[in-house]
């Protein structure tokens, strides 16, 4: 799991059509393509091209890969962190942020990596790493490695014929594992979450156009190991800073253009944006306690493109208020889905039931 990024993973392998599930399961494009035999109008001879397809994948059992709920493909959203659990990997994840507020402000930019592991078909964990560098108007750069980042998900519920998919989690930031010259912390902060995912795809005939909307979407409560650090300055004087429980929030909005294709109607997009899912996210944290209140943020649109192996994705970062910094930044990543790439050994959960 990434501060800035997330990882998904369809843990369960739900299957497509009727059959057996298969330890060996298709890829994402599969799915898709079997899909749009169902949905997608066709002639008489790509229909026909479809249903081998699909008959090839039927002798193992067709089953759909990750990050999928019925015929829902949720894609791994950058600043939010999505409901799947996952054998997958971030590398990297490279940010331009706004200009901070601290005196003198900085230019920040950061390099991070992530990597998300299935212990079993519900249960994974994660861990990720990000290098800062501080470039401040007046001064000298400041590079180093931030805390370190781990986390433990479990999915609790699914729904396909909703679209919908339930977890809980909770974030590790460990405190002191980072250079304090980048302002990493000396505390550690926990943070229990709950996720959430839900497609509209369930919608009435008429209003089939928004059938490519989802949303997925966390909260979760920020707890430090520590409600103060005390700081002695050579002069004596003595400086309180208070650590506040924070709630944190927000929410990814999604219009998938390979689900308009596949499962609502074939409009005759071409490469490359018929893999295309435009995003915008909004990414929250909003002090509770301890002397500290209001809401920090941003606000990220882009666009993402996933393919059957990796995914790519871009997006703008505009901070909310003049708390959350000054000017637009901006995220870039390379997403790689270990499952689907390797999945008879290193996409495969450490341990999987026997079917």
């Amino acid at each position: 799991m990434t501060r800035l990024s997330s990882c998904s993973a369809f843990p369960s392998r739900r299957l497509c059509r009727e059959g057996s599930p298969s330890t060996h399961p298709p890829s994402r494009t599969a799915c898709l393509a079997t899909n749009a035999v169902r949905w997608a109008p066709t002639s008489s001879g790509a229909r026909c091209a479809l249903i081998v397809a699909c008959a090839s994948f039927a002798a193992t059992g067709p089953v759909c890969a990750h990050g999928f709920a019925g015929k829902r493909f949720f894609p791994a959203t950058l600043a939010t962190d999505d409901p799947f659990v996952a054998d997958e990997l971030s590398l990297p994840t490279v940010a331009g942020l706004p200009k901070g507020t601290d005196d003198p402000p900085a230019r920040e930019t950061d390099l991070s990596i992530d990597l998300s592991k299935r212990v079993s078909e519900n249960l994974g964990v994660g861990l990720g790493a990000t290098y800062k560098i501080l470039r401040p108007d007046h001064g000298d750069t400041q590079r180093g490695f931030d805390n370190l980042a781990a986390s433990l998900k479990y999915q609790f519920y699914q729904s396909d014929e909703h679209e919908a998919i339930l977890s809980a989690g909770v974030d590790w930031d460990i405190g002191g594992s980072g250079a304090k010259r980048v302002g990493a912390e000396s505390f550690s902060t926990f943070t229990p979450t709950l996720f959430f995912g839900k497609g509209f795809g369930d919608l009435a005939a008429e209003m089939k156009y928004l059938r490519p909307i989802a949303v997925t979407g966390l909260v979760g409560i920020g707890i430090p190991s520590r409600a103060s650090t005390t700081t002695v300055s050579d002069g004596g004087d003595v400086d309180v800073e208070r650590h506040p429980h924070t709630l944190e929030w927000g929410f990814a909005l999604q219009y998938s253009l390979p689900y308009l294709q596949s499962a609502v109607q074939d409009v005759g997009l071409p490469a490359p944006f018929s893999r295309m899912i435009p995003v915008v996210e909004f990414a929250m944290s909003t002090a509770l306690d301890r002397g500290a209140s209001g809401t920090t943020g941003t606000i990220n649109p882009g666009i993402l493109w996933a393919g059957q192996y990796v995914q790519l994705g871009a997006e703008a970062i505009v901070p909310l208020n003049s708390r959350s910094g000054h000017g637009v930044g901006w995220l870039v990543q390379l997403h790689f889905f270990i499952d689907d790439m390797f999945p008879r050994t290193f996409g495969r959960p450490i341990f999987e039931a026997q079917r």
